[in-house]
């Protein structure tokens, strides 16, 4: 634990000085104390006609294009409502003509799930990350990386009841949420302008995303300050951090249609390697930004044996989500997937969240899930092996937020959560389970 609050300070160190990217007063009380990094505005927060000119920047800022004047970017070629604002970034000039933003969060969380299958423990989360963009006359290129220490936490990583996914020595995650790997991207972007509206785009690398489901949780303005990973995460964006993805897309003002081919098994146990990349699933989605507030996607997917434990089992996954911000502070997100095993039977989720900044200091946020899992028994042995129950969470937290100078910021708060389950599921969870925590999160970035 030493060690993992060690790594993540040094990161946050690491991505050093230069004063943060300005913003307009409006949008500030939203962007303070923010820890999940949206990658849209922070390695792609120069992209695009969204965002003024920065002084600090140097002079090819103003050569910025200006076909997706409507289009916020989220984690790898996802997009995000551009009212979401750009999120927080120490930003700096390499020289060259190439620009650099930074950004990094460590976020210590103490839970307590209760239960039978409960548990109580104390963790780290942690990201650090640097983009370097450098703008040509009508062509933009951006290089990306993002590590994390959360390997750290060892492999079975952290309480979180009714999640599943993943394994931890050869056994099958079941109640905990596994850690990310230390590589979290590695990447590139090419844009290049075909009029003054409309580009096309070629991203991907060794570790990137796919164009499948919505915008990342850590990356999403509606869950930035939530402790917990969703217990949906395999239905909408464990394809996050995949080992090799190459995605080609053409994008307007408004409106973004893509396709890619990657690698679908999921990351293994081994969180520090970078492991072989294959091209050998796809994926394409559609996304329609009919203003600033607003961004629709919908997408599907063939993953070729996502899971270790089930060989031969293929997936096809579809996915649809509506996410909005105003200018005011609130983002919000409503999603549905669909997660049709080949061959197997199709499991469905619905997952709603929200974050609103009530003022520079306070914030409210909350969660529902709804999810279909045949996974939470994974002994043959059980009577309940394989069978497929219906559960939902219902969680609500608060936060704090401290500024620390004019480049960090702390934010300190809890979460509760309740489920609503079968009664079948009495026995292994108690009648009436709850999961508490409480986190403070320093940020890199105001």
């Amino acid at each position: 634990m030493k060690t993992d609050y060690l790594f993540s300070a040094c990161a946050l160190a690491s991505a050093c000085a230069s004063p943060a990217w300005a913003q307009d007063s409006e949008h500030n009380h939203a962007q303070h104390g923010t820890v999940m990094m949206q990658e849209s505005m922070d390695h792609q927060g120069m992209d695009h006609g969204s965002m003024n000119h920065d002084p600090m920047m140097g002079d090819d800022m103003t050569d910025m294009t200006g076909m997706a004047e409507m289009a916020g970017e989220g984690s790898g070629t996802s997009r995000l409502p551009v009212a979401e604002g750009m999120m927080p970034g120490l930003h700096f000039d390499l020289g060259g003509g190439w620009n650099a933003m930074a950004h990094g969060f460590a976020w210590g969380v103490y839970t307590d799930q209760s239960g039978p299958r409960g548990d109580s423990g104390a963790y780290v989360q942690s990201m650090a990350m640097l983009t370097a963009t450098r703008q040509f006359d009508g062509v933009r290129l951006q290089v990306r990386s993002m590590l994390s220490a959360e390997p750290l936490m060892g492999s079975r990583g952290y309480p979180n009841l009714f999640a599943t996914g993943e394994t931890a020595d050869g056994e099958p995650l079941v109640d905990r949420q596994h850690p990310h790997d230390a590589f979290m991207e590695l990447a590139a972007r090419l844009d290049v302008d075909i009029s003054p509206d409309t580009s096309l785009f070629l991203y991907g690398g060794p570790v990137a995303e796919p164009a499948l489901g919505p915008s990342a949780f850590m990356h999403r303005g509606s869950a930035r300050l939530n402790p917990e990973a969703p217990i949906t995460h395999h239905w909408f964006d464990s394809t996050h951090i995949t080992y090799g993805v190459l995605t080609g897309g053409l994008s307007g003002k408004a409106w973004q249609l893509e396709a890619s081919a990657f690698r679908g098994a999921e990351p293994d146990e081994s969180r520090w390697d970078i492991e072989t990349p294959k091209l050998d699933s796809w994926s394409v989605r559609a996304t329609f930004s009919p203003s600033p507030n607003w961004v629709l996607q919908a997408s599907h997917g063939r993953m070729k044996e996502p899971e270790a434990l089930h060989p031969g089992e293929d997936e096809a996954r579809t996915t649809a989500s509506v996410q909005y911000a105003s200018a005011n502070g609130l983002s919000a997100m409503l999603a549905f997937s669909a997660k049709n095993r080949v061959p197997g039977d199709t499991l469905t989720a619905w997952l709603g969240e929200a974050n609103w900044d009530i003022t520079d200091r306070h914030t409210l946020f909350g969660r529902v899930e709804n999810v279909k899992n045949d996974e939470l028994f994974h002994d043959h042995d059980d009577p309940l092996h394989d069978m497929a129950f219906r559960v939902t969470k219902l969680q609500a937290g608060y936060a704090y937020t401290l500024p620390l100078g004019k480049v960090a910021a702390l934010s300190l708060g809890g979460t509760a959560a309740t489920f609503l389950k079968p009664s079948a599921l009495d026995g292994a969870y108690g009648k009436d389970p709850v999961g508490l925590t409480a986190f403070a999160k320093l940020s890199l970035g105001r």
